[in-house]
């Protein structure tokens, strides 16, 4: 039921924390991997991992908001065989540091740059709908006519962000997050729904998993008012959405559409 051998699945934002962690256990499951990433480096240390574990990924550095990149990849992956998933966690998701502030880039909200909410916008919803446009279409294709697409989103798609969290010892804020990742997140879940409806009566299911914070070598600052923050009292080992994404991916799912899969602590129940 939860086994994915014989499964093809294409994994976006695969060189990121938590791409590395859902291709490493969608392996384990014996899924065949496509990853791809526009960061070259991060995308082979990722494939570095796999290969350890036996698993030798294809790897494919694109720019997702491409258009026609992205199509002549996905168009070409499935003449070479089906395209049984998609997992979209590719995203431009700021990180709290001491210099944000000072970026320019995660600043207070009457101060942030139109550019960075652009570009926020492109990477984290238009780039998700083009692979999945995509992707569906080869899906469609299929004998089969089966897929199915997980979309990666986020606690902040449901609820405002914690601004409290991002300061320091001393009161002062570090880090605001932006406005740009909760609309983004939040309009994530609204695809998912909406684009789960559109294959009403297909084998294409499409669903959303949220995720809450997972520990990155936060500041012991950051941890103790995250985990203040949460009903289990700590940040999530990133390896806890190993089993979640494998549950998404694999038949054991297979009544599920158009949900979101809340995995976040409690952060969202208080």
């Amino acid at each position: 039921m939860f086994g994915l051998q014989d499964r093809r699945i294409v994994v976006t934002g695969a060189g990121g924390l938590l791409g590395t962690v859902f291709s490493q256990a969608l392996g384990r499951a014996g899924a065949e991997l496509v990853l791809i990433d526009r960061d070259k480096r991060s995308l082979e240390l990722c494939g570095a991992k796999l290969k350890a574990i036996g698993v030798s990924p294809e790897l494919i550095v694109c720019d997702l908001t491409n258009y026609e990149s992205v199509h002549t990849i996905i168009n070409e992956i499935g003449q070479r065989g089906l395209i049984d998933g998609l997992v979209n966690s590719a995203a431009i998701d700021p990180k709290a540091e001491s210099k944000a502030l000072d970026s320019g880039n995660s600043g207070w909200f009457t101060d942030y740059p139109l550019k960075s909410w652009c570009s926020s916008l492109d990477a984290n919803l238009t780039g998700v709908f083009i692979i999945s446009q995509a992707v569906c279409g080869v899906m469609e294709r299929q004998e089969s006519g089966k897929g199915v697409i997980v979309n990666l989103c986020s606690t902040y798609g449901l609820v405002g962000p914690d601004q409290s969290i991002y300061k320091d010892d001393e009161d002062v804020q570090l880090f605001y997050k932006p406005v740009d990742y909760s609309v983004t997140k939040a309009g994530l879940l609204g695809f998912t729904r909406a684009l789960a409806a559109m294959y009403k009566g297909t084998e294409i299911r499409v669903n959303a998993l949220t995720p809450g914070g997972a520990f990155n070598d936060h500041t012991p600052a950051f941890v103790e008012k995250y985990a203040d923050r949460t009903i289990l009292g700590r940040m999530a080992d990133p390896a806890e959405y190993g089993g979640a994404i494998v549950f998404l991916c694999s038949s054991a799912s297979s009544y599920m559409t158009g949900s979101n899969l809340i995995i976040d602590g409690g952060w969202t129940a208080i």
